[in-house]
């Protein structure tokens, strides 16, 4: 019987109907002390669900940990856009993702934006993202939504969920890609210094339309991936998929020195592929060195007139990018570092951007029948080799890792790993702490909720102080 219920369930995508408070959950082992902060994780989690939107576009829903002195509490909260407060006071779903408006929907609405992909922290704010509009800032200890946040009008339009903190200077890097407006090939970038103001804010032209949902940043250069997910107002008018899989149109990736301009940007290309994440990258001598998470064919996507990508290509490996910049050629090289699937690479945040000796990424089993489905953890060191594996259960499923130093001053990768983990049996969550450098020892505590945490995107540890 309870076989039978896993069997049906097989997944942990659906939303949960509610906001909860838990000031005091159960812990298995014994969290440890230094850990004393907030993981606060962001995924998709419609209000009300839509026959016709993409999982991606579900409305936001932030999930905070706190954990303190060995005490945990766990708290949710939809964040409140605009979208999201016109369908609560409409008591249905009224837009379809990517813009596109439900029959009977008011002429006068827009759809604000989900704000569903990551939570950052950054100059005193809390910042939830996605990568079409502005980011929403939220209350740290209530989850309460305060609205846009636009630099005081310094900047506009999109804003990616992947910028990069520089942790020399504390400058936030950003994109936006669609910057011209919906499925444009226009894509916007600039940096915001350690104190929140906006320093720059520039504009450039891709080859083509594309879903650009992370970007490269090192000590001297900023790199954009442009791969062919392809954006099409035409299509999108016609009821065809807005964004859609056409990989004759290669691969590029534009490179701009970070104190340079837009119009200097180098394109590089390379064969056609897919990356949704990267690790992290750094410069050696003339040469970029970049790790991605890089799939044959976008996954969760279709070609152009609606026919599925194949499966067996859509699944990402560690990959690594090389570029050189005083060669004689505008071709960067792929190189698999693993043949595991994976997902959601990250790395000790104090080396964004600088050369890095450790890494970690939620893996498939590959034992399993699951296809795609993230339920073990890798440790892999600056060359890609593992260090460490670890394996969930039969059927439970991992999110993100994300790292937390032991403090401030402790060495590269010493420190902790947090992950929500599905309990598939249970059907419900934990949040797992595992030792960064012995993952394969398995959690040190598990901290237990009463009820799951659907499968997300991305979150971010701040710590109390």
């Amino acid at each position: 019987m309870q076989q039978d219920a896993v069997a049906e369930r097989r997944h942990n995508l659906g939303p949960i109907p509610f906001e909860a408070d838990a000031p005091f959950l159960k812990i298995i082992g014994e969290l440890p002390r230094e850990l004393n902060g907030t993981l606060y994780r962001n995924g998709p989690n419609p209000q009300f669900e839509s026959p016709v939107a993409h999982w991606f576009v579900g409305d936001g829903m932030l999930h905070a940990f706190h954990l303190e002195n060995g005490r945990a509490s766990h708290r949710n909260r939809w964040i409140r856009t605009s979208k999201w407060l016109a369908e609560h006071d409409a008591g249905r779903a009224l837009f379809g993702g990517f813009g596109r408006k439900l029959p009977d929907t008011p002429a006068n609405l827009t759809d604000g934006g989900v704000a569903n992909t990551n939570i950052i922290f950054h100059a005193g704010k809390l910042l939830a993202l996605e990568e079409l509009h502005l980011p929403t800032e939220i209350e740290p200890g209530t989850l309460a939504t305060r609205g846009y946040h636009n630099y005081q009008g310094r900047i506009a339009g999109t804003f990616t969920a992947h910028p990069k903190i520089d942790p020399v200077t504390g400058e936030l890097v950003f994109f936006g890609y669609n910057a011209a407006g919906p499925l444009t090939p226009a894509l916007s970038y600039g940096s915001i210094d350690a104190s929140g103001k906006a320093t720059r804010f520039e504009r450039f032209e891709a080859p083509y339309a594309s879903m650009v949902h992370d970007f490269i940043v090192t000590e001297n250069h900023l790199l954009f991936p442009i791969l062919p997910l392809t954006g099409s107002m035409e299509r999108a008018m016609s009821g065809r998929p807005p964004y859609a899989w056409e990989p004759d149109k290669g691969a590029y990736v534009g490179v701009i020195k970070r104190k340079g301009s837009a119009k200097d940007i180098v394109w590089f290309r390379a064969e056609a592929c897919y990356v949704f994440h990267v690790m992290n990258a750094w410069e050696e001598g003339d040469r970029i060195i970049a790790d991605v998470m890089q799939f044959e064919e976008a996954p969760l996507f279709t070609h152009p007139d609606g026919t599925p990508t194949n499966p067996e290509k859509s699944f990402a490996r560690h990959c690594r990018w090389t570029f050189d910049l005083a060669g004689n050629t505008d071709r960067f090289q792929q190189t698999y570092l693993d043949d595991l699937t994976g997902e959601f690479p990250r790395i000790d945040d104090r080396r964004a951007g600088l050369k890095s000796g450790h890494g970690w990424y939620a893996c498939a089993n590959p034992t399993l029948p699951m296809f795609g489905a993230l339920s073990g953890v890798v440790h892999v060191d600056g060359k890609g080799k593992r260090l460490g594996h670890y394996l969930l259960p039969a059927g439970d499923t991992i999110s993100e890792p994300v790292f937390v130093q032991r403090s401030k001053d402790a060495a590269e990768g010493d420190g902790w790993l947090l992950a929500v983990v599905w309990r598939a049996r249970e059907n419900r969550s934990d949040l797992a702490v595992f030792n960064a450098g012995d993952i394969e020892a398995g959690p040190v505590a598990l901290v237990q909720l009463g009820h799951r945490v659907p499968d997300g995107f991305h979150g971010n540890w701040v710590g109390a102080q």
